[in-house]
């Protein structure tokens, strides 16, 4: 079995991965949806985990990414990826991976501050989890929070999917976008594209397709309206 294909059958064994008319925050009519919300108990989180430690290991292994000191997830959905992950690479490496997120607002008691986790510091490397990227808005409104706490190196970003969509003023994706824009690599458990080839092959227990045919029309549709 395939990497994504496997990624895909955990997708769809969560209920992370649906079909049918979805309005996502970009206001597009989406045929399939990503929701991180639904990885929602122990033995998928962890799972998850393993999941971004490998897509981050195949990532150094071929000199794309280098290596950091902490795995930073935005509030909310990115701070439990952000967890799991550095549990998944501290076990796979035999040594402590840190952790850091964020809080919406300044705690202004106890050890008070922005962060929680591991500190941050001038120098630090630092590698961003997040879930599925449409416009890039969580990295916009991080990476200032980021640089007013310490002056860090942000390395770069792993999200689940990439959508490949096209932003809504431009052609060009917004993972793309995000690299040119910040100069650090973006990388991807899977696209979304390899997700859907995939899914295409697979059947429900009861001998059903997982994408009728009516649906895998929609996505080539919105491929062709939307894709980068």
């Amino acid at each position: 079995m395939s990497a994504s294909t496997d990624f895909t059958k955990f997708l769809l064994d969560s209920q992370a991965l649906k079909f049918g008319s979805f309005t996502l925050k970009s206001g597009r009519q989406s045929p399939y949806f990503i929701n991180a919300g639904s990885f929602n108990d122990g033995d998928r989180i962890a799972r998850l985990g393993q999941f971004y430690a490998s897509a981050i290991e195949a990532a150094q292994s071929s000199g794309k990414l280098e290596q950091f000191d902490t795995v930073f997830g935005p509030a909310y959905k990115g701070i439990p990826l952000a967890v799991t992950t550095s549990m998944a690479l501290s076990s796979a490496r035999g040594c402590a991976v840190g952790y850091t997120f964020d809080r919406k607002e300044a705690k202004d008691h106890g050890d008070g501050g922005m962060f929680v986790g591991t500190p941050l510091r001038d120098g630090m490397k630092v590698l961003l989890v997040d879930d599925v990227m449409t416009a890039g808005t969580a990295v916009r409104e991080v990476l200032p929070k980021l640089k007013a706490a310490a002056d860090v190196d942000v390395v770069g970003l792993v999200l689940s999917v990439d959508r490949m969509e096209k932003t809504k003023d431009s052609d060009v994706s917004a993972v793309q976008a995000v690299e040119d824009e910040f100069g650090f690599p973006v990388f991807a458990i899977a696209t979304i594209h390899d997700i859907i080839s995939a899914a295409r092959e697979l059947r429900h227990a009861d001998g059903s397709a997982v994408i009728t045919d009516d649906i895998s029309q929609q996505i080539d549709e919105y491929f062709t309206q939307y894709g980068a």
